[in-house]
């Protein structure tokens, strides 16, 4: 997922590089399912097929947390994912507004994994006056004028941007003006932001390009591999058929 122009360096707090700092959710969405089912244990090769990387990555990664786990039995399942929620953060309440509620951000507004995952949705913020007091989610939406009082009422440092692009940068600029250091952008625009402050990028219809782009090189590749399979499957009928054509040049006699 791509970011922002500018974000903090690439390394955080105990020297956990940013790559790690990435991947750190996956895993914690894999032990979360494994805690559901009562997994007490898992290896480093389980794990690491459940979050999609590979298991030196893993064992890299959970290094820097100074998680080690044990020879013949693997990692505690339960600690682990106190380790790494607090590590990013989750062990405490983040309240999150979102501002543009059109079809993306009620969809956001309705997701039901902020909560266990440690966000609240503090409120909901939109310019169009007609949507004012509408429930979204059980949230009723507010005014733009109100986002600054919002912030600061809230105590809101995270600010979710999902108007049309024309808007974001401005949307932006007020959020980051109120107190608000880490944002996530869904709209189609790339934001300026002041050093200090996070943004993180969600294009949807950039990752469709990319999906397009190997869906074409997978289909050319097909095509190329059908294209030279057939001359030489023509030569080698033609090897096996005689002068005329039609019987084989040499008969077993």
């Amino acid at each position: 997922m791509a970011t922002g122009r500018t974000h903090r360096p690439a390394t955080r707090s105990r020297g956990i590089p940013e790559a790690t700092v990435a991947r750190l959710p996956l895993y914690l969405r894999a032990l979360t399912a494994l805690s559901e089912r009562s997994v007490p244990t898992v290896s480093s090769e389980e794990l690491a097929a459940a979050a999609g990387v590979n298991s030196a990555k893993l064992r890299k990664d959970f290094s820097y947390l100074g998680s080690y786990g044990t020879r013949g039995v693997g990692y505690d399942v339960e600690y682990l994912v106190y380790q790494i929620s607090r590590e990013l953060g989750l062990t405490q309440d983040w309240p999150v507004v979102i501002v543009g509620i059109g079809n993306l951000g009620a969809a956001l507004a309705n997701y039901g994994g902020f909560a266990s995952r440690g966000f609240r949705v503090a409120a909901l913020i939109d310019a169009d006056p007609g949507m004012a007091g509408k429930p979204v989610a059980g949230i009723p939406v507010q005014h733009t004028d109100e986002l600054e009082r919002i912030i600061k009422d809230n105590g809101v440092s995270i600010g979710v941007i999902a108007t049309p692009a024309g808007a974001a940068q401005q949307v932006c600029d007020r959020l980051v003006a109120a107190g608000v250091t880490s944002i996530l952008n869904f709209a189609p625009t790339v934001l300026t932001v002041p050093d200090g402050v996070d943004v993180r990028k969600v294009d949807l219809s950039i990752e469709l390009q990319i999906l397009a782009f190997h869906e074409q090189r997978k289909a050319g590749e097909e095509s190329a591999a059908a294209e030279a399979a057939a001359p030489a499957a023509a030569r080698k009928e033609s090897a096996e058929q005689g002068p005329d054509g039609d019987v084989p040049a040499v008969m077993p006699a």
